[in-house]
Order: C-alpha cells, then structure tokens, then sequence
C-alpha cells in the first residue's frame, strides 16, 4: 500500500510540474537502467598517450581523458573531444559555484536554504538520486554540499541553485559563464543537476578541466567529495526524525585509497560516466572515463587507467630558482626589477617513472629589454625540463607583478642606458 502511495506521489508530482521539466524526469526513468550498449574498442593507434609512448590498452568506453594535476601533462586520451550529454557531472559545476560562494563570503556552511516545491518533487521521484528533501525545511550549506556530492542529490542541486541565482535558470546562465571562465568552450549546461534537456551537452576533456580547476582553486572540495557515506538527518510523516544513510555513487573510494573523489554521471543516451581524482605522493590524477556499458565498467575502465598511469609517471617538482632568476630588469619604470616565475606560481613536470633523476630545468630569459608599463603575467622567458639533451616540456616564465612608468627623468636616465 506504503509502494502505491509512494508511486501516486511521484506522479502527481511529475504531472504538476512545466512540461520540459516533467519530461526530463521521464526520460530520467532511465537513469538507472542497469546496462548500456558496450561501445566498440577504439583501436589502438588512435589513442595518444604522453611521451608517444604505446597505448597500453582501450578503454572499454565511447572516450578517455586522463591529466597529471599539477603539470596538466596529458597522459592518456581519445575521443576526449566529442560532446555527450552530461548527467549529474553537470553537479560538479554546480559544486564548483557553491565553494565559490562560499570563499567569497556570501554564504557559509552553516547557512540555512529552503526547499522549494520544484526540489521538494525531485525528492519524491524514486528513478533519480535525491537526499530526501522536504517542502518548506532549511537546510544547511554543509548538508547541501555532501547530499550533492555523495548522494547525487538532484533536489540538493536546485535548492543550491535557487538560493545562488534565484532559479535553476538563471544559475544555469552562470554555469555557462564560468565554464567560458574556465576555458571549457565545448561545454553547455542546461541545469543545475543534469537532467536531460536538449542542447546540454559537454565532453571528457572539458571534464578534466573543470575536476582539475576545482582541485587547484578549491582544495577542501576533497572533504566532500572522498566522503564514502552520508547520513543526513531529517524529518519525515508527521515531523518524525529521520536518518538516511546513502553511499557514493562513486564505488571506485572503496576499492582504492588512492581515489579521492569526484562524480558519476548516467544516462541512457550516454553511458556511463565517471570523473575520478586521485592521488600519490609524487603523482595526482584527474580522468574522464565517458560511456561504458554500467557502473561496474566505468568503475573497472577507471581503475584500469588509474593504475596504469601510477605505474608508469611521475610529476616531479624541480627548484626553478637554479635556473632562472628570481627578478628581472625593468627600464622606464617605477621599479628597477620585477619579480618573475614560472606561469602558475610553480614549476612541475611529469615524466616516465624512472627518468626522474635524469632531468635538468634550463631558463632561456627574452633578449628583448623589459620597458614599462609592464602588465602582470608578461612572459619574460620559458623554462624548459630537458631529459639529456632532449627538451620534454617546457612552461612560460612570467612577471608576478605590474610594473607603471616612472618619472619622466627615471624614463630619461633609462633610456639613455638602453641606447648605450
């Protein structure tokens, strides 16, 4: 009786709703279908791997992309291009705006959200992932973040977004803004949870990139995202406490240590997906392991992957100073030297495991004299990690500071030198 009321709920639910949002929780039905088409093995020599090194093997999915973190160094990647619809990856966008906030000042963990309506459906339809919601409670940001995060909470996303924009809509707009932010030019979002709708879609590396901005700008994002088991505590029938204990979706934490995170994503159109991070202590990861066949595959493709690129490489962390000067010479300005260093505050290098002590940096500075004004982030030279004499990579050396014109007679005096 309890199984029909539940069913009638979700129904009437679903039928008050606006047509495209009715429909897209239709479709979601689907979300949890136990299995998808396997895709065909990409053949091996489509699949680049960092260093030319050979493909090691296919990833049984529809792409693959997999980055060191630190170095942003490409290890292993194909079809990483290719656009697909999102599912509840979109939620890590959705995750990345809200720690946002946060670090700006606009909320914090402790402030309280309402449920809406919309959101308060979502948690009655039991053929997508919720947190259990209630109509007209407040929930703190703190609860919101791990229901997102562990329970793929869709009613968690839109009580996020409704707080931070005022509906789902316009923080769908914001979405796509800092996706442009980010460099994510294959990427359009439609919503805060990914639920299907026409015309969002996004691709493995674009992926890669959002999982590596959130790690590199938001570190404590790992709290939420390594947490296995969330239990959430909240009222039901007659305002009787409630606890509902849910397990990451990402099955992945619990086989390996080294996993820290991020999100699943599924829908029938697409596969399975799976953005995972990871790391060692001279190694972090960031995959997009796109369109398997079910949870088990995207669980087992990633593994597979991980593994692999533990075994093989290594991000080492060479001191730049030895290489290059810490400050460079200005002329015409109200400085006489600017300091510099390698684009992104560090330099790191990933090479094939067991090359690591054969690497030497070398610092090629620009013979051109630096004359202000001198904008922050101008490049100044490049430093180049050489194995033997063979250069592997190599990143921009850059001025950490603007630099304005000086006085007239300090641009007089440098100018005199310049022609000297």
């Amino acid at each position: 009786m309890r199984t029909v009321i539940a069913a009638g709920l979700v129904l009437i639910a679903v039928s008050m709703m606006p047509a495209a949002r009715a429909a897209s929780l239709r479709q979601a039905h689907r979300l949890r279908s136990p299995k998808a088409p396997t895709p065909p093995a990409v053949p091996l020599n489509q699949i680049r791997v960092f260093g030319n090194l050979p493909a090691p093997f296919a990833v049984a999915g529809s792409a693959a992309d997999l980055v060191a973190l630190h170095s942003g160094a490409e290890l292993y990647a194909f079809n990483e291009h290719a656009k697909t619809q999102p599912a509840s990856l979109a939620k890590i966008m959705t995750f990345y705006l809200t720690l946002e906030a946060l670090k700006q000042g606009r909320i914090t963990l402790d402030t309280q959200m309402p449920v809406s309506e919309t959101a308060w459906r979502l948690s009655l339809n039991d053929t997508v992932s919720r947190m259990f919601l209630q109509v007209g409670q407040k929930v703190a940001v703190r609860d919101l973040l791990y229901g997102l995060m562990v329970s793929s909470g869709n009613d968690a996303a839109v009580v996020l977004s409704e707080y931070l924009a005022g509906s789902t809509t316009a923080f769908a707009e914001e979405m796509n803004k800092k996706a442009a932010e980010l460099g994510m030019t294959e990427t359009h979002f439609t919503n805060p949870d990914g639920l299907p709708q026409p015309g969002e879609y996004t691709t493995a590396a674009d992926m890669v990139k959002l999982g590596r901005a959130l790690l590199e700008n938001f570190p404590n994002a790992l709290e939420y995202t390594s947490t296995k088991v969330f239990t959430f505590k909240t009222v039901g029938p007659e305002n009787r406490p409630v606890t509902i204990s849910q397990r990451n979706f990402n099955t992945l934490l619990f086989y390996d240590s080294r996993v820290n995170g991020i999100k699943t994503g599924h829908v029938d159109e697409a596969g399975y997906h799976l953005v995972a991070s990871a790391h060692t202590d001279d190694l972090e990861l960031i995959s997009a392991v796109f369109g398997t066949s079910s949870m088990e595959a995207r669980r087992v493709e990633t593994d597979k992957l991980l593994e692999w690129a533990f075994q093989t490489f290594i991000t080492v962390h060479p001191n730049w100073h030895k290489a290059a000067p810490a400050t460079v010479r200005v002329y015409e300005g109200d400085v006489d030297e600017v300091p510099i260093a390698p684009a992104g505050g560090d330099a790191y290098f990933t090479v094939v495991r067991g090359q690591e002590g054969r690497i030497k940096l070398t610092a090629e500075m620009n013979k051109t004299p630096l004359v202000a004004p001198v904008a922050q982030g101008t490049t100044v030279g490049q430093l180049t990690v050489m194995l033997g004499d063979k250069p592997l990579s190599s990143q921009p050396i850059v001025t950490q500071a603007a630099v304005k014109p000086g006085s007239y007679l300090h641009q007089w005096m440098d100018a005199l030198r310049l022609r000297l």
